[in-house]
């Protein structure tokens, strides 16, 4: 005859060990809300959230977690950034195999001849190869907020502004591209990625727009 199964003493206050088959409860956490900020970045910061040098981050300006620039902008440009936590959306933004067009108001040294323009559009032949072509007109002096520190000018050299927008991200192309044809930048203002501007926003500020791909 066998015996009955003898009960399991328990000490009081101590858990019986879960079988290792038994299902583990996983608690869902919801998808974060997709975000898009806009952003008119300043002369001088940096494009990240943290410096250990002390130097201006976007962190000075932007307190919302989660979110992380959509490309770059260098320190000494100034103009639009586009921040997100979707990192779809970020990849869609920065990736130039989607030749989203950026639109820069470039104030250079010199007047531009219709040949350097031409050159600019058909495409400028830099160390890493020949740039896409561009869209390159003269302008205007826009009307823009005064840079801090200013521009330091050649008083025997005059000064221009040209727009010209590519859709590549090579480092510091729109630089090298004037430098190529012979109008060294003096001020780069990034003011328009496809369909966002920063119109209505000062050097400083930020906004929150639908965060989808226009």
């Amino acid at each position: 005859m066998s015996r009955p199964p003898r009960p399991v003493s328990r000490r009081p206050g101590v858990k019986p060990t879960p079988s290792p088959s038994a299902p583990r409860r996983v608690a869902k956490v919801p998808p974060a809300e997709p975000k898009l900020i806009l952003f008119n970045k300043p002369f001088d910061v940096l494009t990240q959230f943290s410096d250990g040098e002390g130097r201006a981050t976007l962190k000075d300006f932007i307190e919302i977690p989660g979110i992380y620039p959509a490309g770059r902008l260098d320190r000494d440009s100034e103009g639009l950034l586009l921040l997100t936590n979707d990192g779809q959306l970020q990849a869609r933004i920065a990736d130039p195999k989607h030749k989203l067009a950026k639109t820069y108001w470039v104030q250079v040294e010199g007047e531009p001849s219709a040949g350097q323009l031409q050159r600019l559009r058909d495409g400028v032949e830099l160390n890493d190869g020949m740039t896409l072509p561009a869209e390159a007109r003269q302008l205007e002096e826009p009307q823009l907020w005064p840079r801090n520190p200013p521009v330091r000018f050649r008083k025997s050299v005059p000064t221009s502004w040209i727009e010209l927008v590519i859709r590549e991200g090579r480092n510091r192309q729109v630089r090298r591209m004037t430098a190529a044809v012979g109008l060294p930048t003096l001020r780069l203002v990034r003011v328009r990625i496809g369909d966002w501007s920063i119109e209505g926003l000062d050097q400083g500020q930020w906004k929150e727009v639908p965060a989808r791909l226009n």
